[in-house]
């Protein structure tokens, strides 16, 4: 699947919420500089993979962004579908540090051994601003916000680093930017310090008009906001409106499962 422009399939554009009846929750697939990359494994990442005629060996890595089941959810399911259709390449995975162990240990659980893989799975920790290397691809982490309020409430009892990641892919003709789940509009700003071809950019945890207005003044070539919260989807129209009149001529897209862009 890969291809010389950069160019995004977004699999799943749906919020936490349990589902709509038409978005699958996150995942995203990027085909850049020769790699293909899953970003985040919301449900049912598997299915909408197989209906975009990717196969097993097809993805060169994936990252999950942090451990809401909206994006990791579908993982298990995927990975036990890379074993009966008998996937071969090792597979780089990234993601937050708390998530290894259980991740791993939920995998044997379910019985999905290694022994049994014709792959050899390769789990690795998402590190802030330590660059990932995939053959023609650097990709950066950025940690966000976005758990802050959790970490606050909670971390005395459940003590974790709360992580969550935005990533910044780039090659040596292409520069694209993915939000993840936000805390704030100035989680964006790690991504934006040089210009980007496309930023996927998350809306369920901001207010619509302070991030169209902060978007409006960066050097962005295509905006495509996803995981849209139920209550500003259902007022589609009129935030799209707002859309239009604020960020001022940059091209943007409200994205729907199985939507692709090429940049």
């Amino acid at each position: 699947m890969a291809a010389d422009k950069p160019v995004l399939h977004a699999l799943g554009t749906g919020d936490g919420w349990a589902g709509d009846g038409q978005r699958g929750h996150s995942a995203f697939l990027f085909c850049l500089g020769g790699r293909t990359l899953l970003i985040d494994c919301g449900e049912p990442v598997s299915r909408r993979l197989h209906t975009a005629g990717v196969g097993p060996d097809d993805i060169d890595g994936i990252l999950i962004s942090h451990l809401h089941c909206d994006h990791v959810g579908g993982f298990f399911m995927l990975m036990q579908g890379l074993w009966l259709d008998q996937r071969t390449r090792e597979l780089p995975i990234y993601m937050p540090t708390e998530g290894l162990e259980p991740v791993r240990n939920m995998l044997r659980a379910s019985y999905i051994f290694d022994e049994l893989l014709a792959f050899s799975p390769s789990f690795n920790v998402l590190e802030e601003c330590e660059p990932i290397n995939f053959d023609g691809v650097k990709i950066t982490p950025y940690l966000t916000t976005h758990l802050d309020q959790l970490k606050n409430s909670f971390h005395d009892r459940h003590p974790a680093k709360f992580e969550a990641f935005n990533f910044v892919m780039e090659t040596d003709t292409a520069r694209v930017a993915h939000s993840a789940d936000i805390g704030s509009v100035h989680d964006l700003s790690p991504l934006l310090t040089h210009p980007v071809d496309l930023l996927v950019c998350e809306l369920a945890h901001v207010e619509p008009i302070e991030l169209f207005n902060y978007l409006r003044t960066q050097k962005i070539g295509h905006i495509a906001f996803t995981h849209l919260s139920r209550p500003f989807r259902s007022n589609l129209k009129e935030l799209k409106a707002q859309a239009a009149n604020s960020l001022e001529g940059i091209p943007h897209t409200f994205l729907n499962d199985g939507d692709l862009i090429e940049v």
